[in-house]
């Protein structure tokens, strides 16, 4: 008896994601440069050629793995949002953080120098993300509590996404001057705008930078 198209589509999507974790695995432990159809295929116990089926291009492999990890991380963000939306601040400074500091994200960054098709889907997920805090910033003003230190949404966002970014990237090449004062006075003023509401979120924050 033929296999259902249903029971075909899952064992589609189940080799498609195996093959998917594995680029990841390798990327991670190994780098992209290491990213190549007989290595993929050997780690994930498929042939090279069925790799090549699902993914004819290694622009392809990396473009998947990027959407799919990408619809992750935007999932993770809205729920965030949704759980804590008197925190909009904090959940996306969290956020920021873990994303900076994930070994995966530096591998696409550099990918992304290399290979134009990554670099602009890199572009236009970061546009996207950043979409979505802005939005909500700008739903619920949550930048008009310091009077002393105007900044408007859009300009938050980015220091918001780009402070985590840029001190990882320093401390990958040894650089950590300065950088717990960088953290405190922003998180200052950040419980200038929004007031923790969890002192326990705060302490868990501060020790995924240590």
């Amino acid at each position: 008896m033929p296999p259902t198209a249903r029971r075909v589509g899952a064992e589609t999507s189940k080799t498609r994601d195996t093959i998917l974790d594995t680029v990841e695995k390798i990327m991670v432990s190994d780098g992209y440069p290491s990213v190549t159809y007989r290595v993929v295929a050997a780690k994930a116990g498929v042939t090279p050629s069925l790799v090549q089926y699902y993914f004819p291009t290694l622009d392809d492999i990396f473009l998947a793995t990027i959407r799919r990890r990408t619809a992750e991380n935007e999932q993770r963000l809205r729920e965030a949002l949704q759980a804590r939306p008197e925190e909009p601040l904090h959940v996306m400074w969290e956020f920021s953080w873990a994303e900076a500091q994930g070994a995966l994200v530096t591998e696409f960054m550099a990918l992304g120098n290399h290979r134009p098709a990554i670099g602009a889907e890199i572009a236009q997920v970061t546009a996207r993300i950043r979409q979505i805090q802005l939005d909500v910033l700008t739903e619920r003003s949550a930048t008009t509590g310091n009077a002393e230190f105007p900044l408007d949404a859009g300009g938050l966002v980015v220091l918001i996404s780009g402070i985590p970014k840029l001190l990882n990237l320093e401390k990958g090449a040894g650089i950590t001057a300065s950088h717990k004062d960088v953290v405190a006075s922003f998180e200052t003023f950040i419980n200038s705008i929004e007031p923790a509401k969890s002192t326990r979120r705060r302490k868990s924050a501060t020790r995924g930078r240590s």
